[in-house]
């Protein structure tokens, strides 16, 4: 006999096609249509507890020169973006960390195990538009409401194996996540890195700086890399090699396209900063308290 739905799941599988309708957005540049359901006051909490937890981890760095070249940088890119987050630009001590970031709202951090790979402020200029890039293009929100999508998904899907075995119920679920994962969210992951490439790129030829540094450090990347890389489909990233030819392609596009805005911000920039939302938004939760 067919078991009925519960109303609650029922009724959260059918929001899901509303949500996917009213929570869509574009991607300014590429024109890739997003879904994004996460408030923005909520992602802004979210990124401030994520700051406090690396600072947990890593101290920042007391060498002068590399945290001002970081700044330098930083702020010479976000005069460009058309969004004004609350930006805060670090320098974390890590030298075994080959990383950067960008959270929601614009608290931006080098490790500096990353800096030699960088090595000039072009190539920090890279690694900084890209990283404002998955800022500015909300991929953060984006992934949040890929994952909760996937889970009611992977909910529903263990509600129509119920009245199978556990034995089999394990191995479908077991199946079905990694086919999931294969094949829906490290693509995704992999598409949203080459996006923050192509939109980075932009950035860093708007701010003034040389384009060609970018397919420079992508390829020092590789080399540093070589050997070490994970098969592309079970990566989040694509390789680096890949993405030092992927650039190299788009550099007369975007170059032709950003003629005339060098040390520019394009009109129709919002004039009220995140910043100042995120303030009100975490003083009000605050009042609550």
């Amino acid at each position: 006999m067919k078991q009925p739905m519960p109303a609650r799941f029922l009724a959260a599988f059918l929001l899901i096609p509303a949500l996917a309708i009213t929570a869509c957005s574009t991607v300014p540049y590429t024109g890739r249509k997003q879904f994004t359901i996460m408030p923005e006051d909520q992602m802004q909490q979210m990124s401030l507890e994520a700051w406090q937890e690396v600072q947990k981890e890593h101290p920042v760095s007391k060498d002068p020169a590399k945290t001002a070249m970081i700044e330098r940088v930083g702020k010479r890119i976000a005069a460009v973006v058309e969004v004004d987050y609350a930006w805060e630009f670090n320098l974390l001590q890590a030298d075994d960390v080959v990383n950067a970031f960008c959270l929601p709202g614009g608290k931006v951090a080098f490790y500096t195990g990353i800096l030699p790979i960088c090595q000039n402020d072009d190539g920090i200029a890279t690694v900084m538009g890209h990283e404002i890039a998955h800022a500015f293009a909300h991929h953060g929100n984006e992934r949040v409401s890929q994952n909760a999508i996937v889970q009611a998904g992977l909910t529903g899907a263990g509600f129509a194996f119920k009245n199978q075995s556990p034995e089999t119920q394990q191995t479908l679920m077991s199946l079905l996540g990694a086919a999931t994962n294969v094949g829906v969210l490290l693509p995704f992951s992999r598409a949203q890195e080459s996006e923050a490439d192509e939109i980075g790129l932009r950035f860093m030829i708007r701010a003034g700086y040389n384009p060609n540094e970018a397919v420079a450090l992508w390829e020092r990347m590789a080399k540093q890399s070589a050997g070490k890389e994970p098969p592309v489909y079970f990566s989040t990233h694509p390789a680096s090699a890949d993405r030092a030819q992927h650039i190299r392609s788009l550099i007369p596009k975007i170059t032709e396209e950003e003629k005339g805005r060098i040390g520019q911000r394009p009109a129709g920039t919002p004039t009220k900063s995140i910043g100042e939302q995120q303030k009100k938004a975490i003083g009000g939760q605050a009042e609550k308290k």
